[in-house]
């Protein structure tokens, strides 16, 4: 990764040769960037101090002060299982947005097939991404910049949107913004809610992360919690998968559907890791004991809920309550500790952004709404449309970053075909807490990339 002399990037260069660690800062010379007109990025003078595990160091707003506010961005996202694109514009107006689902390839395979995943995305990006500028009666010419996500996330799908972006912004002279996908879902809080302003609480939950963190500025995050196995989206769609449900839908709304129909008191399912206090998470032990009551009750999952008989569907109805209950109750009892964590380390805070697919579940927001509001705070809820993988939040993401100076250049109009991508499919967001440290953590690290924020910081260091 290389980074500029004049500001901080988040760069698509090729991966090097050479170790990552010894890579990082290379400064690059600074570049002249058509952003509705020519202009130069100036020095920065601003610096930060060194980052430890409790303490981030803030970092100044908009430094980059001549960079037009009336940007256009792109933003195209392939993470996982969607295809999606939008335009958003600098002033919080989305133009158009496209998504493409996966729902039939969801349901034929029981989940995420990465290979098929691939190809549909590849088979579909570029019709998205016309869609996207049609609806919002704009050509590429038109776009400021444009913004992908580049991790966390599935490789061979966030290979197909790195190309399409990179192609779009090398054919166009346009510079591009590597986008975190998690951030994403927490920043796109600050479109849908103008007021929100740093710090804040995020809790961000979807098929593949558990997230809790404390956003003290744009790429700036302590990392309270995290899970130790899966995430409650993981959990939902296999709970889903187990009782025959419709998957096209994907578990969590099939989930909260029947469970509406079921007694959440009728199994009394342990809640995770209640020895441990902490904020992190764990799924797995609820997977398995779900498992046990589905095959306690002789429950078919090859025979279909629209097949099953009264008392069969009221057996699952009752198995999709009790475990949406414990599963959420998991999720109050670690957002409780860490407002109280929160509150400790920024006082001033005043939300929690609940954020990511997960966060679309109307129980899931109403338990932690009473939760927030115990506690003195408001809760933060986008949209259920931006809530799951969309184009939206990482245009906006990546408006945020470029008002602060960080994108790289346009690349080449013509890569070579064996060009490899700066791809981060296993990315942290940010620093850890310290005291959000789990022994019974069991986080794989090889092939991890260091945190967002810690490059930031870094990068900052290095003009300083």
């Amino acid at each position: 990764m290389a980074l500029s002399s004049t500001f901080s990037r988040l760069n698509l260069f090729p991966k090097p040769s050479l170790p990552f660690s010894a890579m990082v800062f290379i400064a690059t010379k600074p570049f002249v960037t058509r952003i509705s007109s020519i202009w130069q990025p100036p020095p920065t003078s601003f610096s930060l101090n060194s980052i430890t595990t409790n303490s981030i160091s803030p970092i100044p707003e908009n430094p980059i002060s001549n960079i037009p506010d009336n940007l256009i961005v792109l933003g195209i996202e392939t993470s996982c299982d969607d295809t999606a694109a939008a335009v958003v514009r600098s002033n919080g107006e989305i133009l158009s947005q496209v998504v493409s689902s996966q729902a039939d390839l969801l349901a034929q395979y029981g989940g995420v097939a990465p290979k098929m995943a691939e190809e549909a995305h590849a088979q579909v990006i570029d019709q998205v991404v016309q869609e996207t500028l049609d609806n919002a009666n704009l050509c590429e010419r038109d776009l400021s910049a444009v913004a992908v996500t580049i991790g966390p996330g599935l490789s061979l799908c966030l290979r197909v949107g790195v190309q399409k972006a990179r192609r779009i912004a090398g054919t166009f002279s346009l510079p591009i913004v590597g986008v975190h996908h998690m951030e994403a879902h927490a920043l796109v809080a600050r479109l849908t809610e103008r007021e929100l302003q740093f710090p804040f609480l995020a809790l961000l939950i979807s098929g593949g992360h558990n997230l809790l963190i404390l956003a003290r500025d744009v790429g700036q995050y302590l990392q309270l919690g995290t899970t130790i196995d899966d995430a409650i989206g993981e959990a939902y769609d296999k709970t889903a998968k187990w009782l025959g449900l419709d998957l096209r839908r994907s578990g969590g709304p099939a989930i909260e559907e029947l469970a509406k129909e079921g007694d959440a008191q009728s199994i009394k399912f342990s809640t995770p890791m209640k020895q441990h206090k902490d904020c992190n998470f764990s799924y797995a032990g609820l997977k398995t004991q779900v498992k046990l009551a589905i095959e306690s009750n002789n429950i078919n999952a090859a025979i279909p809920i629209s097949s099953a008989s009264s008392y069969d569907r009221r057996s699952r109805a009752d198995i999709a309550a009790s475990f949406q209950r414990v599963a959420v109750l998991h999720l109050e009892e670690r957002c409780q500790r860490a407002i109280e964590w929160a509150l400790n380390l920024e006082p001033s805070i005043k939300y929690l952004v609940v954020s990511g697919g997960v966060a679309s579940n109307k129980y899931v927001r109403s338990r932690l709404d009473e939760i927030v509001k115990k506690n003195g705070l408001h809760l933060v809820c986008p949209p259920p449309s931006l809530c799951t993988d969309n184009g939206v939040m990482v245009a906006w993401t990546g408006i945020e970053h470029f008002r602060m100076g960080r994108f790289d250049p346009p690349p080449p109009a013509e890569e070579p075909e064996d060009f490899v991508y700066d791809l981060r499919p296993r990315w942290p967001l940010g620093e850890e807490y310290a005291e959000g440290r789990s022994e019974a953590r069991s986080l794989r690290t090889a092939r991890i990339h260091p945190s967002l924020t810690s490059l930031i910081q870094a990068s900052l260091q290095q003009q300083s």
